[in-house]
């Protein structure tokens, strides 16, 4: 029986840590994992103590470049997606995951989908000496996420959504 509290570990590529929470096993789809984070949970946000002040769900996929973190009202960012290596798993309750700078953002009141970071993105490139096939494989997924988060590609349309209740 897999457990229900996961620890989510973000870390930059050179080791040094981005983010750390625990979340709740929601789900296992075709998709991926869903991971449900309640306001008031303990975490690490850019390597400094934190609080989470506003729940959300993350999507961690089976073998994409990527997360998806999904966000109510009042956050201004409806879905959040990270570039990030695929999930390393550390048994049934750690997942591992390298945070590669870029992020695609979908904002909720304008459906604007942003591009962000390119430019820690191109200086962590040459200052952590990323991997010509792991740069390839960020743009890859920021280009996809881009046209997916505008599209109506599930699941950044609507299935999300049934998730997102479980934690508001």
């Amino acid at each position: 029986m897999p457990s229900d509290v996961i620890r989510v570990i973000y870390r930059k590529f050179d080791g040094s840590t981005h983010r750390d929470y625990p979340a709740r096993r929601l789900a296992e789809d075709d998709l991926g994992i869903w991971l449900g984070v309640s306001a008031g949970t303990s975490s690490v946000y850019h390597g400094r103590p934190s609080v989470e002040q506003i729940p959300f769900v993350l999507l961690v996929p089976h073998h994409a470049w990527w997360t998806g973190m999904f966000n109510p009202p009042p956050r201004t960012s409806e879905v959040y997606c990270d570039i990030a290596s695929p999930a390393r798993w550390e048994g049934e309750d750690t997942v591992h995951l390298i945070d590669l700078d870029l992020d695609v953002v979908r904002r909720r009141e304008t459906g604007l989908v942003e591009l962000r970071d390119e430019d820690e993105f191109a200086e962590h490139r040459v200052r952590f000496g990323y991997p010509d096939d792991l740069v390839v494989a960020a743009e890859a997924a920021a280009r996809w996420l881009f046209g997916a988060l505008g599209d109506g590609t599930e699941p950044f349309a609507t299935s999300y959504r049934k998730w997102l209740a479980l934690v508001v």
